[in-house]
């Protein structure tokens, strides 16, 4: 019993460093950000995308490079088991990025997996899980957020956006990406796209921008899990999947162990909401 309780404390000792680091040391975490767990994901998943979750249920993209194919895992929120899954392979389209939940859909960018290459926006009843509709775009896709009626994906590394109407299932504009963050995830919170990506390996941002301007609202600095930690070896936390609920952050790096970390935002970033 004793040694339990001395390993049960050096953890929490451990835990409580890991949390001090992503509140202050954008390193070894998020910055103004509390890391306060980590849900591990039971079942197969390959190399991780995107993700995203209502009050039920989490979703993720995964891409199986070996035998070329994509698919839509679903799992349950509080448990981590997993539901279900869907494949998404389009022909050479094989690869899935980061997805966003909008009303009753998933949207998914599904992509050749090279540069200037092709793409399909694929529109996901929830329930269902059939593809609604999709929307093919002449380039690599890697990302997607969505609202009603507006779509804004990335391309590779998101070095351009998509700004596409739904109204009409049509490009409305193709433009520059300012900011140097190679986004990897993005979602419409509050009117605001918010996107997650790596700057280089050492880290990455979450960048608050107003929409349509594209204007910067806000940034958060990210980094890594560092060594020694009880989450494992370093691993950027936004260099995959990434999703916000008010203050409520949940990143997926990982493929190995499929852990959804689980980060709150400080109040020093001003009011945060979400549309969901």
């Amino acid at each position: 019993m004793l040694r339990k309780a001395i390993r049960l404390g050096m953890m929490a000792m451990a835990l409580a460093g890991v949390r001090a680091e992503a509140r202050h040391d954008t390193t070894g975490g998020i910055e103004h950000a509390q890391l306060l767990g980590a849900l591990n994901l039971h079942g197969q998943l390959f190399h991780v995308q995107g993700v995203d979750m209502d009050s039920r249920h989490i979703w993720v993209t995964s891409v199986d490079g070996r035998h070329q194919r994509g698919y839509l895992h679903e799992f349950d929120r509080v448990t981590g088991q997993f539901v279900r899954r869907l494949e998404l392979t389009d022909g050479p389209r094989f690869h899935p990025g980061g997805l966003s939940i909008a009303s009753h859909s998933i949207w998914v960018a599904v992509a050749e997996y090279r540069s200037k290459s092709s793409a399909v926006l694929e529109e996901i009843d929830i329930d269902s899980m059939q593809i609604r509709r999709k929307i093919a775009v002449a380039d690599h896709l890697g990302c997607v957020a969505a609202t009603d009626n507006t779509l804004v994906a990335g391309n590779w590394d998101s070095k351009r956006l998509y700004l596409i109407d739904l109204d009409h299932d049509s490009t409305v504009r193709v433009v520059t990406n300012p900011f140097p963050t190679r986004y990897q995830d993005m979602k419409f919170i509050d009117g605001q796209l918010v996107a997650g990506g790596y700057v280089n390996r050492h880290g990455g941002t979450i960048d608050w921008i107003d929409y349509p301007s594209m204007k910067l609202v806000r940034t958060l600095h990210t980094g890594s899990a560092g060594h020694g930690t009880p989450f494992g070896h370093a691993q950027l936390y936004t260099g995959e999947g990434m999703t916000l609920q008010g203050r409520d952050l949940y990143v997926l790096p990982e493929n190995r162990h499929r852990r959804l970390f689980h980060f709150q935002l400080d109040d020093t970033i001003g009011p945060v909401t979400s549309l969901r």
